[in-house]
């Protein structure tokens, strides 16, 4: 086959250990993938035909069609969210990048107090039934939230509103952060019993390319206390959680592992650290996963992604704590034939 191209789904069953293993800090038997979402177009080729047709004639909802995409494409596991369970905001622009100041509803005490907040526990979980009946044996589900800690903060605040909370109004600003925290930690502990539920992403982004977005002793005081809580959760009913987070970490990274005891972390850039680097530095503390830089995989040629992809797989065959994919995701700019080129190094 080429390595280039689509070369149809994967024949072997799916096999959640192997993926498990990865974030056990163990070696899986195989060469194994990892990926937070991937695109619609992409999705679409990769569910097969017999699955788009029953989407357009409406006997397959998204959520199925992805179930087929992640099986086919190699994966052990499909990224779900939980329910709608969603925090209060104002849609913002979306274009080449989205603001971190538009759309803040939260300007003082009032306007906190009056927020309109979803209760996670009268939220409909059932898509995890659903979901689970339509996996084949061996695939679990990783749930995901409707963004993090911080990222809800801002979306609601707005950026530089909070760090003038920070510095003016801290009460306020920790009320905020645990109105946020308690209700999605609330939102995980409804995901995480669930038997189809292997594993839990907890996905925030914290920094710039330069630096955590707060001051490490801000992160301290008021995100990682409700992520240490989110994974202990996790660990309590037994299954692992992933931290996705982009940007500059290396102030915070002892506080992931040791503090949060986060089993593995997702998302990398050539830019603040190639992963190559971070399996390195970090590999033997906590589960790597992905890191195939998406510029890299946007600009390189189709023989230069399959070569990494071959040469990380090789780094890391004998440690084992890693799985192959893209240091973010794979969004609609990027050519098939390079991330075909990314997973098909995983079934050479």
């Amino acid at each position: 086959m080429s390595s280039f191209s689509w070369p149809g789904p994967v024949t072997r069953p799916a096999d959640f250990s192997q993926i498990l293993a990865v974030l056990r800090r163990e070696r899986p038997a195989r060469p194994t993938l990892f990926e937070f979402f991937l695109n619609a177009p992409l999705y679409r080729l990769l569910a097969g035909p017999d699955a788009e047709r029953a989407f357009d004639n409406g006997d397959l909802t998204w959520e199925e069609l992805q179930v087929h995409a992640y099986h086919h494409a190699g994966y052990d596991y499909v990224t779900v969210r939980g329910s709608e369970f969603d925090f209060p905001h104002r849609e913002q622009h979306r274009e080449k990048t989205i603001s971190l100041n538009e759309g803040a509803l939260i300007t003082d005490r009032a306007s906190f107090e009056a927020l309109p907040w979803i209760d996670p526990d009268a939220c409909d979980y059932s898509r995890l039934d659903r979901l689970a009946r339509v996996a084949p044996a061996g695939m679990k589900l990783i749930v995901w939230g409707p963004g993090g800690v911080l990222e809800n903060v801002i979306r609601m605040i707005g950026y530089d509103h909070l760090c003038f909370m920070l510095a003016d109004e801290p009460a306020l600003a920790g009320d905020v952060f645990d109105a946020v925290g308690a209700r999605l930690l609330r939102y995980y502990e409804n995901c995480l019993p669930h038997p189809a539920v292997g594993a839990i992403i907890s996905n925030d982004d914290w920094g710039f390319k330069s630096q955590t977005m707060l001051a490490p002793d801000d992160m301290r005081r008021y995100v990682f206390p409700w992520h240490a809580r989110i994974v202990a959760a996790a660990h309590a009913a037994g299954k692992p959680a992933i931290l996705h987070s982009c940007g500059n970490l290396t102030a915070v990274m002892n506080d992931v592992i040791d503090v949060m005891k986060f089993d593995a972390k997702h998302s990398y850039e050539d830019i603040i650290q190639p992963v190559e680097d971070a399996y390195d530095t970090y590999g033997g503390r906590i589960a790597i996963l992905g890191g195939i830089d998406v510029d890299f995989v946007c600009r390189a040629t189709p023989q230069q992604i399959y070569d990494r992809s071959r040469a990380m797989l090789a780094r890391t065959a004998q440690r084992g704590s890693y799985a192959l994919g893209t240091g973010n995701s794979v969004p609609e700019y990027v050519p098939q034939a390079n991330y075909f080129a990314m997973i098909n190094a995983a079934r050479a």
